[in-house]
């Protein structure tokens, strides 16, 4: 049993756990962990404060209950909203690829939208064969900018295109198959397969994994900075400016099928 540095702390929407060689993230904005403002803050306060701690030297990401995260809040891409919105979320993005910790999401129940690009763009992700996988923006007459940018370098860029193209949802497993996950597991097998990753890796130099990630990331973390600020650019400066983003976001609060002008 690893030592705790520092007092459990439980802000709103996270909770977040310090030991000595690893930090847990548990996303817990029940029913469904949907990633609001409120936790994006929270998210780049608790990486920001691990970041802070040498001795840690790997990141868990998980959600609460009975999913991951069924993605951003559909009311934070509302106009007047959306800036702040893809700012911040993409602030804990970057974050999350920037660390020099390792980072491992473990994956259960709905893992969609914003949720989805968070946990891809983790270095290790285990995944519930029967968890639920997908970018289902386009039903809202919208894209998801972090996996325009990166979902390519994962699965291919056919497969990538597919998936945000259409918002089909995918299993645990066919996720794995692709390559946007590291390994599945029966979901009642999760924890241990988890548990022996991170075993695996706290017998390891945490300065060693750290040069080895930096190393790893080289190349396709400059064409991420420069494909994100783009994708960002498109999604703020067009996208948000059409009728029909504007009505897929309005149709899915009130509830009804979307009426598309196609502009």
């Amino acid at each position: 049993m690893e030592s705790m540095t520092k007092p459990t702390s439980e802000p709103g929407r996270l909770l977040l756990e310090l030991n000595t060689s690893r930090a847990n993230i548990s996303l817990r904005n029940p029913p469904v962990n949907v990633i609001d403002i409120r936790m994006m803050e929270e998210l780049g306060s608790a990486l920001a404060e691990i970041e802070s701690h040498a001795e840690i030297g790997m990141i868990l990401l998980r959600g609460e209950g009975k999913c991951f995260s069924s993605g951003v809040d559909v009311a934070a891409h509302a106009p007047g909203k959306v800036g702040e919105m893809l700012e911040k979320f993409h602030a804990v993005i970057r974050a999350l690829v920037a660390t020099k910790k390792i980072t491992i999401a473990a994956v259960h129940g709905h893992c969609l939208g914003g949720g989805a690009e968070l946990a891809m763009v983790c270095d290790i992700v285990i995944t519930a064969d029967s968890a639920v996988w997908g970018f289902p923006e386009i039903k809202l007459g919208c894209f998801p900018p972090v996996a325009a940018t990166a979902l390519g370098a994962l699965i291919g860029q056919k497969r990538a295109s597919e998936l945000i193209l259409t918002g089909r949802t995918i299993t645990g497993r066919e996720a794995a198959q692709m390559g946007l996950a590291t390994n599945a597991a029966a979901e009642q097998q999760l924890q241990a397969e988890v548990d022996a990753t991170v075993g695996r890796l706290q017998s390891l130099s945490p300065a060693a994994l750290a040069c080895a990630k930096k190393a790893i990331y080289a190349w396709d973390a400059m064409h991420f900075d420069k494909g994100l600020a783009r994708a960002e650019k498109v999604y703020h400066e067009e996208l948000t400016k059409t009728a029909d983003a504007e009505e897929g976001i309005r149709a899915f609060l009130e509830r009804r099928n979307p009426q598309w002008k196609g502009r």
